[in-house]
């Protein structure tokens, strides 16, 4: 009985020495696992309050680079890319969901919606962030969704402007002004004043203008509403497009006002600024150096942190010199 009862318990012993064995390897496997994902994304800069915030620029990919940023006062968390615009092998891509293929009026600026994730994987792009406000919050991607503003892709009209919020436009090359631009002269214009595309290569609509001329517009004095945010700004000779997201709505990140927007986009480097749309809309996809693509902050859907929103247009990073 005696040696039953020690056969049991070595048994026992060893079952639970495998046992710890294994979460061991298992946790360890995490850890590297882990490890090999991280990027500059992954290294944040802490500040007190947005008036302290310095970029600290980290290398992402030829002419992009990345920051990553906290403030406990108020208590958020950015990311921001900074884009070389002379740098010759990186494009501007503009899309929406695939088009619906009823062509009939009441169809035809009707998307379907896809999530920025996708959007990144699928067009083989480095980065990408939501841009244009639309109609249906969803997580469902292909769903019918109109894009609640002007969306310009390679030159082609894929949703008119909407009078009553602004743009990010880029032009074509034959207007650029510094000589050597190579995606073309960029500028923060409302919707209002665009009466053509003749000159327009790629645009997106936004809400409103954040900061103009290195100030923040007016509309941000009284500005108290907390949300995730999304934005774009232009440094004063346009060489350099800032994309920021700004996390809110979960635990470590309260949300920006449309103040805070202009004063992070001015921290960046921007003189001109746009707030795109936010919400559980806000996210940023990037293209890791394994080809993989993940979502770098933390989306949050309907409540649920780390869920991602499917969304109208997108506004990406192609570089030629990783094109597959």
């Amino acid at each position: 009985m005696n040696i039953k009862r020690l056969r049991i318990t070595s048994f026992k012993t060893n079952f639970v020495l495998r046992l710890v064995q294994f979460l061991i390897i298992f946790l360890s496997l995490q850890i590297l696992t882990s490890c090999t994902s991280v990027t500059p994304a992954a290294r944040e800069a802490r500040f007190v309050s947005i008036g302290e915030v310095k970029p600290a620029w980290q290398p992402f990919s030829d002419g992009i680079k990345i920051f990553h940023g906290k403030t406990t006062s108020p208590q958020l968390e950015f990311w921001a890319l900074q884009i070389d615009t002379t740098n010759p092998s990186l494009q501007i891509v503009v899309r929406s969901g695939a088009a619906q293929t009823n062509t009939s009026a009441q169809y035809k600026h009707l998307y379907y919606s896809t999530r920025v994730l996708s959007f990144v994987r699928d067009n083989n792009l480095l980065a990408g962030i939501n841009a244009v406000p639309f109609d249906i919050a969803s997580t469902k991607e292909m769903q019918p969704i109109k894009n609640m503003g002007i969306v310009v892709s390679d030159g082609v009209l894929l949703a008119p402007a909407n009078p009553n919020y602004d743009a990010l436009v880029f032009y074509t090359n034959d207007i650029n002004t510094n000589g050597n631009n190579t995606i073309g002269s960029m500028a923060v214009i409302s919707q209002a004043e665009i009466n053509s595309i003749e000159n327009i290569q790629n645009a997106v609509g936004g809400f409103h203008k954040m900061l103009e001329n290195g100030q923040p517009s007016p509309r941000t004095e009284n500005s108290e509403a907390r949300h995730p945010r999304t934005a774009a700004g232009i440094c004063p000779d346009s060489r350099y497009l800032y994309l920021l997201v700004i996390d809110g709505r979960r635990a470590g990140s309260v949300g920006a006002t449309e103040l805070e927007i202009a004063l992070l986009l001015r921290c960046l480097g921007s003189s001109e600024g746009i707030n795109f749309d936010g919400g559980g809309s806000t996210a940023l996809a990037l293209r890791f150096p394994n080809g993989k693509v993940r979502i770098a902050n933390t989306p949050t859907h309907n409540g649920i942190p780390g869920r991602q929103r499917a969304v109208a247009a997108c506004l990406g990073i192609f570089s030629l010199s990783t094109e597959r």
